[in-house]
């Protein structure tokens, strides 16, 4: 009896428990069990699991295994499986005894009658079941033979009370006895992807990453796959160092498991199934057109039937069972027959430039530019535009595409290695080369890098190159920093002549890095070479950087500008546009705090790119939508955002990217009361970005021991870690300045500087970064009341918490709540100040900011105020528009339908549901409906929420301290 490994077991703990159920007796559905799977699902090893937890419970285990040369011998399996007890035999009656004698002996006069038989291994069960209880085992079950599968029958219908346990094993759609029986039946599915990440992990450590994550694709869950295929690869392969094929090739056993009854199929069922293996995007009626009239799509019928594909005549589609059935055909396939069907394809598609390109790129025997320039021109063309190509899936297998068909750019590294393959010029193969390692650099594919250039022979001295050699120092060079990215940017600057080529890669490319390290350098000097190139181009060309340029470096003076131009840029995408069209309009939208209204079509961009994709943009797509659910109160979202984001980065290994999350990780760890955890991860960003001068990943993690200190009402600290930020009050290139000043306002007053906390206010209002948005004002306004003295701080107050908009940034108003009841208090006006603590405790407590909550609950409690928590209450009213946009998406309506029902666009609608979800405590249109039950209409034309009793005296402060009372 084989002990199984763990790793034969990882990922199928339901099944372990349902087998130890039946080994002890409590199956729900009888004394048996039957394990259907496709090959290589692990059936086997969870039968000898099972074998070895009844041998250690006591019980005698039989264990019998059909195999395909003896299927047809009558009795094989009953011999296999009693012949090593034959000694007990002599124990049975006379005609029992004869007949089990006979069937040992394989005597050549005829075989026992079966009923005969079945009685006698019936018989014998029961004999040995009186010992001790007995697991009968039985694998394989199409290959037992027919006599066999009887016998076993009869018995496994008739053990009544003896403890005697039926295991089995079948494939999907497998015949044998249990289904004639009936046992109950587990279907064995492929593993889950954690799951199957462990066991590769476990059976084979160290390899590539993007190695491991083409590995984990072809095996789909297959634990037979998993094990196998790292064997059937080279150790250069495994480590990365050589690129893998684009079919993986399958060792002897997967080929035997996937190809079972492939040899046994007519000719020109294999014809139409190696087309289909060869262009899995490929349709039907491309395929039957490939196939040049010696098939056709009824071949598939024999296919279909030997479980190998599904076909979909409707749907034009023909889908594999496994991609490594794709494989095996393939590799069965000789490489003449395999030319010779890509050309086929070629012809077949002949009106789709880059899928022919592909096809005759795979059939070339030799150097061809023709091929090579055809492959070159389709692969980046698909990565210009922010298209997929299905030409660029086939190049890498199909593995790059996702659910709707749309394939990732990472396929366009693999066209660019063809294409370079093909190239009878040095100088054009080194070039393809070096663009597929910047492509790789985006792509996810970093550990690829390194092969591609010493492949290439250098990094050529272009702005491809240029702009590759700065990419890797802000992405992925430990030792590289913003500022060497900074001088080679301007250098590929210089060394693009035409600029009104609007199709042209190398500018884009340059301008989308150029304005990374700007965004995190917080130094003027990048800001002034973007915007100088940015006045070489056609504006129409690049109004997503100039928008960028604009909502960093000044926004006050053309604030409603900017808006309106942002408005624009997201109107005139197109409707899957591509992530480096996208992400510097988001970058934009999260300085002017409007990014609610758009964060749609980026989470549609990160869900289309993430698999495959530009993995490089994807992160910093999460990272926005975090930092953009964060500032509306959507904590949990924030951090599922972030560790999503975060996830990817050290997955792929952009260092940079991890850094920058890390730090905002760092900023909401501080936020909700975490001193221990916001100090690591500030410490942790902080000496990674200070030697590279990633100043505004150094600030934002600075920010968390700021944010920290004030919660735990340490404002000496506070002051102290803010002080070392320039130019608080004034715009900055860059935004850290400009939400920092209620910060410094706040803790120079607590910590005596009173002064210095108005001559930030009052440069603050001169430079009116008010202007900016909404968010800004409020800052900016509960800033100059918390700074104001004790005749003009209570309006000030009132005007700052009466401002449009107010109740979108709940941490903001929550602190600016808190510091107004306070002011009461120390006023000894405790009557006014109570509703004001009470709203600002009830906000920090349902965003989760812990220690500022207890701030508020001390401050109640001062008031002579006993508190009590209500986290899910809702704090602030929602209009009549709002109630009636929730109710209607309550019952399922999409925002499209909502807005035709209400006169308004899908965007105004999208925009009012993420305002009023922090209001109802929610973070998902899912809880809408059992939200709206807790709370019931005003009769103001307001939502409010039902009052208790005993806050009835402070209803009319309450009102006024929400901005709601009616006016």
């Amino acid at each position: 009896m084989r002990r199984p490994a763990a790793a034969d077991l990882v990922g199928r703990s339901a099944e372990l428990e349902l087998i130890d159920s039946t080994l002890d007796g409590h199956g729900r559905l009888g004394p048996g069990l039957l394990i259907r799977g496709h090959p290589g699902m692990g059936k086997t090893a969870l039968l000898d699991a099972a074998a070895a937890r009844a041998a250690s419970a006591g019980a005698r285990v039989l264990q019998v295994s059909g195999v395909a040369f003896e299927s047809d011998i009558s009795l094989s399996a009953i011999h296999q499986m009693l012949y090593p007890l034959r000694d007990h035999v002599d124990e049975l009656a006379g005609h029992h005894r004869d007949t089990l004698h006979q069937i040992f002996d394989l005597a050549p006069e005829p075989s026992p009658h079966p009923l005969a038989a079945s009685t006698a291994v019936l018989a014998m069960l029961s004999k040995l079941a009186e010992e001790r209880p007995l697991v009968v085992l039985a694998d394989d079950l199409p290959w037992i033979d027919q006599a066999s599968a009887t016998a076993l029958g009869f018995a496994a219908r008739r053990i009544g009370y003896d403890p005697i346990v039926f295991l089995a094993a079948a494939r999907i759609s497998a015949d044998g006895f249990c289904d004639r029986v009936g046992l109950p039946e587990r279907v064995l599915g492929p593993l889950a992807a954690k799951p199957a990440a462990k066991l590769l992990d476990l059976l084979w450590p160290g390899l590539a990453p993007s190695v491991r994550r083409r590995l984990l694709a072809e095996a789909d869950g297959n634990p037979l796959a998993l094990r196998e295929l790292p064997a059937a690869l080279t150790h250069r392969q495994r480590s990365g160092q050589n690129s893998l094929p684009r079919f993986l090739p399958v060792s002897g056993r997967l080929e035997a498991t996937a190809m079972a009854a492939y040899g046994r199929l007519p000719a020109p069922t294999r014809t139409m199934l190696l087309l289909a293996a060869l262009d899995d995007r490929a349709g039907l009626t491309t395929i039957g057109a490939a196939a040049q009239g010696r098939a056709g799509i009824d071949d598939l019928t024999a296919a279909q039937q030997a479980a190998m594909v599904h076909v979909d005549p409707a749907a034009d589609r023909i889908t594999f069972d496994h991609p490594l059935i794709r494989s095996a055909i393939v590799h069965v396939t000789p490489a003449g027959e395999r030319r010779a069907a890509h050309q086929a394809l070629a012809a077949a598609l002949a009106g789709d430039p880059m899928c022919r390109a592909w096809h005759l790129a795979e059939a070339a025997t030799g150097p061809d530019e023709a091929v090579a320039r055809a492959l070159d021109e389709a692969a980046l063309s698909a990565w210009r535009r922010g298209h997929s190509s299905v030409a660029a899936a086939r190049a890498s297998g199909g593995s790059g595409a996702n659910e709707h068909g749309r394939v990732g750019a990472s396929a366009a590294v693999t066209a660019l290695v063809r294409a370079g393959e093909l190239s009878p010029q040095p100088a054009d193969r080194s070039r393809r080369l070096v663009d597929a390692a910047y492509l790789a650099t985006i792509t996810g594919q970093l550990d690829q890098v390194d092969r591609l250039l010493a492949d290439a022979g250098h990094t050529p001295d272009t702005p491809t190159g240029l702009v590759f050699a700065a990419t890797a120092h802000l992405h992925t060079n430990d030792q590289g920093d913003v500022d060497t990215a900074y001088r080679l940017l301007a250098r590929a600057l210089d060394d693009v002549t035409d600029t009104t080529k609007t199709t042209n890669w190398d500018y884009h490319a340059i301008l989308y890095s150029l304005l990374l390290v700007c965004l995190y350098t917080l130094r003027p000097e990048p800001w002034e070479l973007l915007n100088k190139a940015l006045a070489r181009f056609d504006p129409d060309t690049v109004t997503a950087f100039q928008l960028c340029h604009d909502a960093y470096v000044d926004p006050t003076h053309t604030s409603d500008d900017i808006r309106a131009g942002l408005a624009r840029a997201f109107e005139d995408l197109p409707p899957d546009p591509a992530p480096w069209q996208l992400i510097p309009l988001a970058f934009a939208a999260v300085a002017m705090d409007a990014m609610s209204d758009y964060r749609h079509v980026v989470r549609q961009m990160i869900d289309r790119e993430r698999d495959g994709g530009a993995i490089a943009m994807v992160i910093p797509g999460l990272m926005l939508l975090s930092h953009d659910s964060h500032v509306h109160g959507q904590w949990d979202e924030a951090g599922k955002l972030a560790d999503e984001g975060l996830d990817l980065a050290t997955a792929y290994g952009y260092h940079f990217w991890e850094a920058q999350i890390r730090a905002l990780q760092a900023a909401a760890a501080a936020r909700r009361g975490d001193v221990d955890l916001a100090l690591a991860r500030s410490k942790q960003t902080t000496t990674w970005a200070t030697p590279r001068r990633v100043e505004v990943a150094r600030a934002y993690a600075q920010s968390a021991r700021r944010l920290a200190a004030i919660g735990q009402g340490d404002f000496e600290e506070a002051h102290l870690q803010i002080s070392q930020i320039d130019a608080l009050g004034a715009p900055s290139p860059g935004v850290p300045g400009r939400w920092v000043i209620l910060d410094l306002v706040e803790a120079a007053v607590h910590t005596g500087h009173t002064d210095q906390a108005r001559r930030h206010v009052a440069a603050a209002q001169h430079a009116g970064i008010a202007r900016i948005g909404p968010r800004i004002a409020l800052i900016t306004a509960g800033a100059a009341a918390i700074a104001a003295d004790e005749t003009e701080a209570g309006p000030l107050f009132e005007a700052a918490l009466d401002l449009p908009e107010a109740d979108r940034w709940p941490w903001e108003l929550a602190r600016i709540h808190l510091a107004y009841g306070r002011w009461l208090r120390h006023t000894r006006d405790t009557t006014r100040a109570r509703p004001h603590l009470r709203t600002a405790l009830e906000t920090f407590e349902r965003i989760g900011a812990k220690a500022m909550a207890q701030q508020a609950r001390n401050e109640l409690r001062a008031t002579g105020l006993a508190t009590t928590s209500r986290p899910n209450a809702p704090t602030i009213p929602l209009t009549a528009q709002e109630r009636q946009i929730a109710e209607l998406a309550a019952t399922g309506l999409t925002n499209k339908q909502i807005g035709a029902r209400l006169f308004l666009s899908h965007r105004t609608v999208g925009s009012h549901l993420h305002r009023l979800y922090p209001k109802l405590g929610i973070a998902s249109r899912t809880a809408l409906h059992s939200a709206l039950e807790t709370i019931t209409p005003a009769k103001n034309g307001h939502t409010a929420k039902t009052a208790s009793p005993t806050e009835d005296q402070d209803d009319h402060n309450l009102a006024r301290a929400r901005g709601c009372e009616p006016r």
